[in-house]
């Protein structure tokens, strides 16, 4: 398995040299369909366009390239490359993300129990010192370690929807109201039969 703090040694500076924020390196997918995912953001949208998406794959690629022509190959088996955003149901990786994202939905695993249980669901609260904040549906508030977070990530709520709009529609399909009934795929290709 590839050393995922030497990978994101590796692959930071070449997000930084474009001006993005590497939110979180990951390999993923077993042994049967290996894939290193590289997520990463603008900081002042939060977001990556697919240009940015596709800059930021081909800054990696060759840098692997080179390491693997030097013979020092961070990842010994073939493996896909995957650049992307982090999406709306983001992960949170920084303490920062947990502070940047008060306010919003969170589910949060711990990698060891804490109080009897190790997955917790809540509003953010912040952060402060080594510890994030979150608000419990019952009201009461839980200091959970930010070194025992295994997993977390923001949960789609309408909140969240409003507050991550996208950088622009540009590009994007038209928009059908949500009124109307959908052709289905089997109508769609009876229409081309006509």
């Amino acid at each position: 398995m590839a050393d995922l703090a030497a990978l994101t040694q590796l692959i930071e500076p070449e997000a930084k040299a474009l001006g993005f924020d590497l939110v979180r390196v990951k390999m993923f997918g077993g042994s049967g369909d290996p894939t290193l995912q590289v997520m990463a953001e603008r900081p002042d949208t939060r977001q990556l366009t697919i240009d940015d998406c596709a800059a930021l794959s081909r800054r990696i690629s060759d840098r692997l390239d080179e390491l693997e022509a030097s013979g020092r190959d961070p990842i010994e088996h073939a493996y896909r490359l995957e650049v992307s955003s982090p999406g709306i149901d983001r992960p949170l990786t920084r303490l920062r993300d947990f502070q940047d994202w008060t306010g919003h939905e969170a589910r949060i695993t711990l990698a060891e129990k804490l109080d009897g249980r190790k997955q917790f669901k809540g509003d953010l609260a912040g952060a402060e010192a080594d510890s994030v904040l979150l608000v419990l549906p019952d009201g009461t508030q839980a200091h959970l370690p930010f070194g025992l977070i295994h997993d977390a990530k923001l949960t789609i709520t309408d909140r969240l929807i409003a507050a991550t709009a996208p950088l622009s529609t540009e590009g994007a399909d038209e928009f059908v109201e949500a009124d109307e009934p959908l052709a289905s795929n089997d109508d769609a290709e009876m229409e081309g039969q006509d």
